[in-house]
């Protein structure tokens, strides 16, 4: 079993085998919001807490922490962010950058055990994150793509990440600590990217031993009923032993998915989390009494009179 632990100063996330599957907010991140993006470039940081609160009350676990605009101030911007976000919630986040400078800036400030997001097979990338990520006691997001690029074999694709794990390791930073993404490819484009991405996420947990994450909406991208599509893809992931997506945890559909997977697959003891969060309350009479299950006396009062 392994179990990669992220935490903030008061509360732990665990990722893991045989665990519930954590779910790590996507919405902090200005790419392609635009209003968002001008925002923050003026410090207004309301629609980023705004979405920080709404993630967590919608099921987020942890969340992803993102601020990348062109040409802004991105280590100030994210760190920034970081500090906001973790001043009006508990969870985990993960620090999402491709700057190194911004990873830095915002490990600085972090309070907790953060997730680095990410670094790749790429020897810059590996010879400056993975010291961060050692230096700060972080976990990290393994990306399995190189200077090649992201291949289409499966094969190459699991030794890429085989190559990072490793690397890793020679930093000291053990294999619990690296949760890879094997890269999921839109599936309206790539007709094999769904069993692709299962095959891979088998043979990374079976052989690396490894947790695993990835962005689950581009499964989906260009394709209509988009959250049914990545309602599928992440039951069937999770299936093959995927343990952790970067999603939005605001559609309700796909929170419904990964919960009844969680049952299904015996991470939800007794139903308990589902029996919580959708059994009906009963209606509240006019009295204040419970309506469901009181008995009608009425008539019998009737009767007896």
């Amino acid at each position: 079993m392994t179990d990669t632990i992220i935490s903030s100063a008061t509360k732990e996330v665990v990722i893991g085998f045989d665990r519930p599957f954590v779910i790590i907010g996507e919405r902090i991140n200005p790419t392609g919001r635009k209003i968002m993006a001008a925002e923050m470039m003026a410090g207004d940081y309301s629609r980023v807490i705004a979405d920080a609160l709404a993630q967590v009350e919608a099921g987020a676990h942890m969340l992803d922490v993102n601020a990348g605009i062109p040409l802004a101030d991105e280590p100030g911007m994210l760190a920034k962010a970081i500090q906001l976000v973790q001043g009006v919630t508990d969870v985990p986040i993960s620090i999402d950058s491709s700057i190194v400078a911004a990873l830095e800036a915002g490990l600085a400030v972090y309070k907790g055990k953060a997730l680095v997001n990410s670094v790749t097979g790429e020897e810059d990338r590996l010879e400056t994150v993975l010291p961060l990520v050692k230096k700060y006691g972080a976990a990290v997001v393994a990306i399995s793509n190189d200077e090649t690029g992201i291949s289409q074999d499966p094969d190459v694709r699991f030794a890429v990440a085989k190559k990072i794990v490793e690397r890793a390791a020679d930093y000291g930073i053990p294999a619990c600590d690296v949760v890879v993404d094997p890269l999921v490819m839109p599936i309206g484009a790539i007709n094999q990217a769904g069993v692709q991405v299962m095959r891979l996420v088998h043979r990374l947990r079976t052989e690396l031993k490894v947790n695993t994450t990835c962005g689950a909406s581009n499964v989906s991208f260009g394709l209509p009923e988009r959250n049914g599509i990545n309602a599928g893809f992440l039951t069937m992931a999770m299936a093959s032993g995927m343990t952790s997506a970067i999603t939005n945890p605001l559609h309700a559909e796909v929170v419904r998915a990964i919960m009844a997977a969680d049952v299904m697959m015996g991470h939800d003891p007794d139903c308990a989390r589902w029996i919580r969060k959708f059994r009906e309350v009963p209606a509240m009479g006019a009295d204040g009494e419970m309506a469901r299950g009181r008995r009608d006396t009425s008539n019998r009062r009737r009767r007896e009179s």
